[in-house]
């Protein structure tokens, strides 16, 4: 998506919230268009570095929760408590398979999980403003490697 939405989408929320639009904020937003996939904040710092900017990880950290609030990205938590963003300005939404060995995210859709989301909130006159599952697990790779790891060790102690 080019950069002139999400500017006018992130200038717009600022505007908003009475803060300003500055230089720095900028180059975040610049930083965040260009990564793909999901991302921390320290991606985010290594894009700006790329872009020969001098914005600060501090600087970043302030600005990430502003793109959440604005709508731009969102974050999700995955193994050991790290959260990494994406970029969801409109994206169709999806949910997440987050492998806890390795970090692996597996992004799905499912459309009869969002219509039993919808059952729920309709049943219990419940309004939703958002929603996220997130699967918690192992990928197919460190599944393989657990066995691996699993069958060696059995084979150490017969031995």
């Amino acid at each position: 998506m080019p950069v002139y939405y999400y500017e006018e989408q992130f200038k717009y929320f600022l505007k908003r919230s009475n803060l300003k639009y500055t230089k720095e904020r900028k180059e975040v937003l610049k930083a965040i268009t260009i990564l793909q996939k999901h991302f921390h904040a320290e991606d985010i710092h290594q894009q700006i570095k790329k872009q020969k900017s001098s914005v600060s990880l501090a600087t970043v950290y302030r600005t990430v929760p502003l793109l959440v609030h604005s709508g731009l990205i969102t974050e999700t938590l995955y193994g050991g408590g790290r959260v990494v963003y994406e970029k969801v300005y409109n994206k169709p939404h999806h949910d997440h398979l987050i492998c806890l060995n390795c970090g692996k995210i597996i992004e799905f859709t499912y459309p009869d999980i969002e219509k039993i989301q919808k059952n729920i909130c309709q049943l219990n006159s419940f309004l939703p403003t958002e929603h996220r599952l997130e699967i918690k697990g192992y990928c197919q790779i460190c599944q393989k490697k657990l066995k691996d790891k699993k069958r060696n060790k059995k084979y150490n102690q017969e031995f």
